[in-house]
Formats: C-alpha cells, sequence, structure tokens
C-alpha cells in the first residue's frame, strides 16, 4: 500500500515562500546542480519537473528554450510557480499539473527529452513508492532520455542537525532509527518535514533496477557540510574558481556521502529489440 503523504502537501501548502527561499540559502547545491544540468541537456527540449516547488529551476528552464511540464503534489506551491512564471512572460513555454510523483497518468506525453525528478524522492518512505516514482519517470522520458534526481543524504545531514538543532541528539530512539533506517520511528507523529534520508550505495542500484543507465552521481555540496554562508559570500573570479573546484570534487567516492544532497543523472536504457519494434509501429500508423 502506498503511503499517505497529505501531510507532506500540507507542509509545503502551509508556507510556499520558505520553499521559495531555500536555494537562496543553498546556492552551492543550486549553482552545481545546474552546472550538470547545462552539461547533460540539450540545448533546447522537453522537460517533465515533477517537483518543480515554485519554479526556481522551472523558471530558468524556460529562459533556456526548453518546454517544462511542471508538477508539484502542492497546489500552493503550483500556484507560485505559475505566478512566477507569468510574471517572468513565459507562461507559454509551461505548463503546470498538480499530481503526485508516483501517478503521472494525466501527463500524456511520454516523450520528454528528460525527466527532473528533484525533490519527490525524499518524501517517499517507502522503497515501493520510490519505484514507483521512478518507473513513471522512466515511462514517460523517451527512449535513451535522460532522468535528473535528487536524494538527501543520511549521514550528510549531520552538519546540519549539529548547527540548527543540536538537542535532536538527545532523542537516541530517533537518532537511531535514522542511521539504521533512513526515516523516523515507526509511529511517530506525522507533519513538519518527514522524509527519507538515503545511503549512497542504494542509489546506483535502485535506478538501474526500474532501466536506467547510470551517467553520473555526485554531491551538489561537497566539502561545505553546513557552512553555506562562506560559500554565499564569495564574488566574481574567486567564486567560480571555487565552483570550478567543488565540481572537480563532486564525484570523488570519499565526498559523495558528506554532501546533504546527491544528484544522480542517467539514461533510458531501451532493448533494442523493443526500440525496433516502437519504431516499426511508429512508421505503419
Amino acid at each position: 500500500m502506498s503511503d499517505d503523504v497529505s501531510d507532506i502537501a500540507a507542509y509545503y501548502n502551509t508556507d510556499p515562500e520558505r520553499e521559495h527561499q531555500r536555494l537562496d540559502r543553498h546556492q552551492l547545491e543550486y549553482e552545481l546542480t545546474w552546472r550538470y544540468l547545462d552539461e547533460y541537456l540539450p540545448s533546447q527540449g522537453s522537460i517533465l519537473e515533477v517537483g518543480a516547488a515554485t519554479g526556481k529551476y522551472t523558471l530558468q528552464l524556460a529562459k533556456r528554450g526548453h518546454a517544462v511540464t511542471a508538477v508539484d503534489m502542492s497546489a500552493a506551491l503550483v500556484e507560485e510557480c505559475r505566478k512566477n512564471i507569468i510574471e517572468a512572460g513565459l507562461k507559454k513555454q509551461v505548463r503546470f499539473l498538480l499530481a503526485d510523483a508516483r501517478n503521472l497518468g494525466e501527463v500524456r506525453d511520454r516523450e520528454f527529452d528528460a525527466v527532473l525528478l528533484m525533490g519527490p524522492l525524499y518524501h517517499l518512505i517507502e522503497e515501493s513508492d520510490r519505484k514507483k516514482a521512478l518507473k513513471e519517470a522512466y515511462d514517460h522520458v523517451r527512449g535513451e532520455g535522460l532522468i535528473f534526481s535528487t536524494f538527501i543524504s543520511r549521514f550528510g545531514i549531520m552538519g546540519d542537525l549539529l548547527k540548527d538543532l543540536p538537542n535532536w541528539i538527545e532523542q537516541q530512539a530517533e537518532v537511531r532509527s535514522l542511521l539504521e533506517s533512513g526515516k523516523r520511528p515507526d509511529g511517530s507523529p506525522r507533519g513538519g518535514f518527514r522524509g527519507y534520508f538515503a545511503q549512497i550505495s542504494e542509489i546506483i542500484p535502485l535506478h538501474e533496477t526500474i532501466g536506467f543507465e547510470t551517467l553520473k552521481l555526485a554531491g551538489v555540496e561537497p566539502a561545505i557540510s553546513a557552512d553555506d554562508e562562506s560559500y554565499n559570500k564569495l564574488q566574481g573570479k574567486q567564486r567560480q574558481l571555487w565552483l570550478n573546484l567543488l565540481y572537480e570534487l563532486s564525484t570523488q567516492e570519499s565526498i559523495l556521502g558528506a554532501s546533504r544532497h546527491i544528484l544522480y543523472i542517467g539514461k533510458k536504457k531501451v532493448n533494442s529489440l523493443l526500440s525496433q519494434a516502437d519504431n516499426s509501429t511508429r512508421l505503419n500508423q
């Protein structure tokens, strides 16, 4: 049975501005993610963005000439995204949809050049639900199309917990549950940021089980732990040089799990015989 995520939708519905400002605080995450998007995405194409939130990525994708279908499970976030896109004069390039990442049946197009699943997997506590979301992504991307998905690292968040929630360590049942299963103890009250925190070792097998071929696994906040401020205040050439170095280090195995957010990049792996059959069907239609 799928998990009821209505509490997670409610969490985002209560304060969409909080989510809109998140990447202003975590600028390395945003800039390094864009480094990878620019590297792998075609110059123009059709993008299915599941977990679009308030449109931080949507806006820039549309500005770059992509046609975007922006999906989120939070009605408040979808409306905030719509407002931001309209204000930028890019409404014609973006379609908006309220939907759960595990069920994208209302998205009729199954030939997207890429799917961005950068957020929903944080909140799918059950592995079966994470697989459903990835299968939906697989089914909506064209042959050898791309997927970009993100996870929160189980151990990479320790710096934030130590900095912002030092009393968390006294809740030993929750500490043990996070370390062992990546989530709150079973039976814990719902509400707030209820999420799943992944181990690095599970991310590639999870995608490849669905049928994706792995291209890259990167930490998008390498080496900074909870110290966003030191990166945020960098300017000009110094900032660019640090971004270049951290990009270079972002795939080092020794550093992956220490990043709070992990970016997976893959492509749809299509059986050649099935591809030939699909092509034949299209030609005969």
